[in-house]
């Protein structure tokens, strides 16, 4: 840096275009090494937690020894999937379902919209006359919103429960592209006796004709359901519900609905077409805006990593987004939703825990800029030294304090891909762990172009643009892949 100001003091209107760029380059090394370490500090803290668990046997996913499947359930368990477009899929979620889950509790409602014929038809057919499912067919024309979708399907719900005079015990969501496990609904019910919300781990399936962007969500999650969120469990802090393979008590919903109605009524929500309802519809991440309320309401909140007898783990399995326009489309409206809409709708509540994991989660946009600066320093970097090699520009002196911030940082960076590695090769094989190391820059690429469109349509939405399901294409379902059939 005493460099950089003596140059700047003595003949500042001297350097040379390249000479300015290097100390560009210094300023954005300084920039991107000082938030680097930040975010290292943050996710070495959840590091050293999970370790810490894993020496207390508290990390280890603990292992069914009987088949649990077939247990009957503690009262009525209501399943919702919000549907639009959905045909390619529907068939395959809603016949896996009701072969999974054999329990006559179950009562599963399928969200359709009105200006959908084919993704009813889908849902019809794969219905083959079980009595455990109810057909919604929207009032409105779709898209609306998944929280609209799900606010519907909540007061479909609330009249059978009026006309049979039987409440459920819980609600448990689903998407319309999900494969659940056999054993999920049993470990939801079981597990709601201590707690207002439940959380099963998302396992994203491999796919092979796109390893490389569909295959990312596999390194994510697998990190993220086996560390972080066990980490979250421990301590305490509020969960956020993942949409997928949660289940939540029917009181629970109750109570959030009469708030979100006297929310509604008080703006005058109800007479612009909002649908009162435990949901947000404003919302791009109603479900993990829904944790959040949750934990607030003074409820606990769990998240349950089990395997079954077979050593497989009871998680919700999907496949993910396969091109990287989806991806961007699909990872835009999560930082939009979590980041912005969280910051403006949920504020910062809580106890240190609960601060710490809502920076944690808003941290999208800031990551998507250092990401930014940091392969623009790649391509600068390159650009000087091969000026530097032509003899067009001497080298820069950099200060000794920035030498041992990059080395900080790339030592952070092995440890990051080495975690990396470990978790993926743990759940999907030797394989996959490497190609998770090498799928880093995919990642960290669509994360800048998200976060990016994100902050761009946080804007748009301040100027009153109107929420919208923007959601992703599903064209194929794991259970199509590897059919599980109905068990004896």
């Amino acid at each position: 840096m005493a460099y950089w100001a003596h140059a700047l003091a003595s003949s500042s209107f001297l350097l040379s275009p390249l000479q300015w760029l290097q100390l560009v380059q210094y300023e954005l090394m300084l920039f991107a090494g000082f938030w680097f370490v930040v975010g290292m500090i943050d996710e070495m803290a959840v590091d050293f937690a999970w370790f810490w668990l894993l020496l207390r046997g508290r990390a280890r996913s603990a292992r069914l020894v009987d088949d649990i499947s077939d247990r009957p359930l503690s009262g009525i368990a209501a399943v919702f999937i919000p549907a639009w477009r959905e045909a390619e899929v529907i068939g395959a979620t809603v016949g896996h379902a009701l072969k999974a889950w054999r329990q006559e509790e179950l009562r599963l409602y399928v969200g359709c919209y009105r200006n959908d014929p084919a993704t009813i038809a889908a849902a019809m057919a794969a219905a083959a006359g079980d009595s455990r499912i109810r057909l919604v067919i929207h009032d409105r024309d779709g898209p609306t919103t998944k929280a609209d979708c799900l606010n519907r399907l909540y007061g479909a719900l609330s009249e059978d429960e009026l006309r049979s005079g039987v409440r459920a015990r819980c609600v448990v969501l689903h998407d319309a592209e999900d494969m659940v496990h056999p054993a999920a609904l049993v470990v939801l019910d079981t597990a709601l006796d201590g707690a207002g919300f439940v959380q099963l781990p998302v396992r994203p399936e491999p796919m092979a004709e796109s390893r490389w962007v569909s295959g990312h969500y596999a390194d994510e999650f697998t990190e993220a359901h086996a560390k972080a969120m066990v980490v979250r469990d421990a301590l305490g802090a509020a969960l956020p519900a993942a949409g997928v393979g949660c289940a939540i008590r029917r009181e629970v919903l109750a109570e959030l609905a009469d708030a979100r109605k006297g929310e509604l009524e008080s703006a005058e929500g109800l007479m612009h077409g909002r649908r009162a309802g435990p949901f947000s519809a404003e919302c791009l991440t109603e479900d993990y805006e829904l944790g959040w309320r949750i934990a607030r309401s003074g409820r606990r909140g769990r998240f349950l990593r089990l395997r079954d007898q077979d050593g497989q783990l009871i998680a919700t399995r999907s496949y993910f987004p396969a091109t990287v326009a989806e991806a961007i489309r699909q990872k835009t409206r999560w930082v939009h939703g979590i980041a912005f809409q969280g910051w403006d709708r949920l504020g910062w509540w809580g106890r240190p825990a609960d601060l710490w994991m809502a920076m944690r989660d808003r941290r999208g946009p800031l990551v998507a800029l250092v990401l930014f600066v940091a392969y623009l320093l790649v391509v600068l970097g390159a650009g000087l030294g091969v000026a530097q090699a032509a003899g067009l520009v001497g080298p820069a002196e950099n200060a000794p304090e920035l030498r041992l911030l990059v080395l900080v940082c790339l030592v952070g960076l092995v440890w990051r891909m080495v975690l990396r590695f470990a978790f993926t090769a743990h759940e999907y094989g030797f394989g996959e762990g490497l190609r998770a190391v090498l799928r880093i820059p995919i990642a960290n690429i669509i994360a800048i172009v998200a976060g990016r469109r994100a902050f761009a349509a946080y804007l748009q939405s301040l100027n009153g643009a109107a929420v919208r399901w923007d959601k992703t294409a599903h064209r194929a379902h794991p259970a199509l892949a590897r059919p599980v059939e109905a068990r004896a």
